[in-house]
């Protein structure tokens, strides 16, 4: 049987056990009352006098939900690629076949987004072999429903190009974004209206949004923009320079961080 007599062991022990290392080991002894009452006074001295230790401990449990979360999030990453990356319901530009996807989660009324634009724009223009896919996410709202509803049934008629000006056109907008100010875009794109009409009311659109839906629950995405790259999930409108870190890194090695 372990001795636990001595002052020093058992404040050591309770430090260990506060730092989340303390495992009783085979066999070993149960604390009594005392010796357990006494451990807690010895934990409650210490962080009365040494109060910076909590925060550490806060610093450090961030730090572990946040790894935790990331692995979550990398894990349904892969469970759900198919849908994420090659789903027929999403609009593709860039390099159609490039090797290095870039997924956006979007929302035609988040100014992040409208910002996010023009990164996106560069990114296309200085990697040739990125295939960015755009997702519409319509989170802020019912006009945002609409939009994308709209957005859906454009991308039956445009592909690639012609359908990033429709996207740029309506991202650009700086009044609240609904379904008139959404088919004023596509009839500037040059799209067929009537077609138009009957696409939005088919089947496809709504199990386009669903499903985006569907895997932004999975992914744990809780706002926009948000990104998918490789097995990496980005919330936020982080910037042109980190996002061009990330492609870099998926030319270089194949993932997002290279080590």
């Amino acid at each position: 049987m372990r001795n636990f007599k001595s002052a020093a062991i058992r404040k050591g022990l309770a430090l260990l056990a506060l730092a989340g290392f303390w495992v009783v080991p085979a066999g070993a002894a149960e604390f009594s009352s005392a010796q357990t009452q006494e451990i807690q006074g010895i934990i409650k001295s210490y962080l009365i006098g040494h109060p910076e230790v909590l925060r550490d401990v806060q610093s450090e449990l961030d730090r572990r939900e946040k790894e935790a979360a990331a692995q979550e999030r990398e894990k349904s990453v892969t469970d759900n690629a198919s849908v994420i990356f090659n789903s027929p319901y999403q609009a593709v530009y860039g390099n159609a076949n490039g090797k290095i996807s870039l997924v956006e989660f979007f929302d035609y009324n988040c100014p992040y987004c409208k910002v996010t634009m023009g990164d996106m724009d560069k990114l296309h223009a200085q990697f040739p072999d990125l295939r960015i896919v755009l997702k519409d996410f319509p989170v802020l709202g019912p006009g945002s429903v609409e939009a994308a509803k709209v957005a859906r049934a454009v991308a039956v008629q445009l592909s690639g190009d012609k359908y990033w000006k429709f996207h740029e056109l309506l991202l650009g907008e700086k009044r609240h974004i609904g379904k008139a100010e959404a088919l004023a875009a596509a009839q500037n794109s040059g799209v067929d209206m009537t077609k138009l009409a009957a696409d939005m009311a088919a089947k496809p659109v709504e199990e386009g949004i669903s499903q985006v839906m569907q895997v932004a629950d999975k992914l744990n995405l809780t706002g926009t923009p948000s990104f998918v790259i490789g097995n990496d999930v980005v919330v936020g409108a982080v910037g042109f320079d980190t996002l061009k870190l990330k492609v870099e890194s998926m030319e270089k090695c194949g993932k997002t961080t290279c080590s």
